[in-house]
């Protein structure tokens, strides 16, 4: 069992966890002894992964499916309390699913690729956490939202996105502050580009190698960041060994933000 991070008797759920990132975090904290709410839009995705993290469990914990769509709030609620009726507890939230999306000061249909990621992006992660938060209340729990070095750093290519991750950076923040008294802690993961699905989802396959390539020449710790790097710095802040720390924000780049 991977001994670093310890899950055992934890219930962890893991949005976007049908694929990507989520489906790598997911991985991650079965190989610690979590127990698991695995949630995407597709059932054969969903049930995929399931099976994956089972047979990586070192202590028989249980993996549970659940379609939702985060950007419905019934979807949302039916998540969160068939959670709760499966485990009876949450320890753990993370705030994975996302997108982006090509936005232009100029384009025509501006407000609506606002709205949508927005409503993606931002207001997913809000009514999951109010839904999330009574429950992690009682047990102390842990909030790591997976924000980006776009919530930080413009792009003109994808305002609309950079918008809605800055907006998720400040939220976590101020629930931050507000939660701590309660004993539940908030953090966010900032990762600059990584070769999962997300770009192919985006619009952005086709140029992503001419980018990642600019990127490895010009990081300062020359190359890209891998998943790895990503879910790293996740289950530190999930566990009980960042107790002390909330409210702030890991930025997973290698040094881009610096230059």
């Amino acid at each position: 069992m991977a001994t670093e991070f310890n899950f055992i008797n934890k219930v962890v759920l893991i949005t976007g966890s049908s694929g990507g990132l989520g489906s790598v975090l997911a991985r991650e904290f079965a190989k610690r002894g979590a127990n698991l709410v695995i949630t995407g839009r597709r059932q054969d995705a969903v049930d995929k992964v399931v099976s994956e993290c089972s047979s990586l469990s070192p202590n028989g914990a249980e993996h549970f499916s659940h379609l939702a769509d985060v950007t419905k709030k019934e979807d949302l609620k039916c998540l969160v309390d068939s959670a709760i009726q499966k485990f009876g507890r949450l320890d753990v939230l993370v705030n994975n699913a996302g997108g982006g999306a090509f936005g232009s000061i100029y384009d025509e249909k501006l407000q609506d690729q606002l709205n949508s990621m927005m409503n993606l992006n931002l207001n997913s992660v809000v009514a999951l956490t109010q839904l999330a938060v009574p429950h992690l209340e009682k047990v102390k729990g842990a909030i790591v939202n997976i924000s980006s070095i776009l919530g930080q750093r413009p792009n003109q290519y994808f305002m609309p996105y950079c918008v809605a991750k800055a907006a998720v950076d400040m939220f976590s923040k101020s629930i931050a502050i507000e939660l701590g008294p309660k004993g539940v802690r908030v953090n966010c993961v900032s990762p600059t580009a990584i070769r999962t699905n997300f770009q192919q989802a985006s619009g952005a396959g086709e140029a992503l190698e001419g980018v990642l390539k600019h990127l490895e020449e010009t990081i300062p710790l020359r190359r890209i960041a891998t998943v790895e790097d990503v879910t790293n710095a996740v289950l530190f802040l999930a566990s009980d060994k960042s107790s002390f720390i909330t409210g702030s924000n890991i930025v997973v780049d290698g040094g881009n933000s610096l230059i």
